[in-house]
């Protein structure tokens, strides 16, 4: 009996603090807040200015994306999006990402209206890309989630054109 309760001691010992390893692991990696589900590995920034800083600094391209929490196409695009490894990885590497839950005062990120899902690139000279477009001509800059393949030729086009031009 007294090896069985030591046992059952050493055993319960065992899974709390591997429980307790996990739930520091867990802390020690804090949820990326402001990836709101677009991508946690990605470094995101908090505001547009920020954004525009760290392209010129990094002289990288931003990727803006104009999201809402309600909206359903928002919600299938940030899926597709958050599964797709090229894009993320591409979106770690080569760019400065913003994801934002309202408009910017920059009237320049909303050239054909305020709709979501929107995305748009900036260069690191900090010109908004009205060249980068989607597949939809009512809605220039909406993407859905079949449209991941578009995407990602349009981000490999933000950075062609920083090689080009600058």
């Amino acid at each position: 009996i007294m090896l069985h309760s030591t046992l059952a001691l050493y055993l319960l010992l065992i899974a709390v603090s591997s429980n307790l390893a996990m739930a520091i692991k867990k802390e020690k990696r804090a949820p990326q807040t402001l990836s709101r589900g677009w991508g946690d590995e990605i470094t995101w920034v908090q505001t547009y200015e920020e954004g525009l800083y760290q392209a010129k600094k990094s002289n990288k391209p931003l990727m803006v994306i104009h999201h809402l929490e309600d909206c359903q196409y928002c919600q299938a695009l940030k899926k597709a999006f958050a599964e797709n490894e090229e894009i993320q990885e591409m979106a770690q590497n080569n760019f400065v990402m913003l994801n934002l839950m309202h408009e910017t005062t920059d009237k320049n990120l909303s050239p054909d209206g305020q709709y979501v899902p929107r995305i748009m690139f900036v260069d690191p000279s900090l010109t908004v890309r009205a060249d980068i477009t989607g597949r939809y001509s009512n809605r220039l800059y909406t993407y859905e989630p079949q449209d991941i393949p578009f995407l990602i030729e349009n981000m490999k086009k933000a950075l062609r054109l920083i090689q080009t031009e600058l």
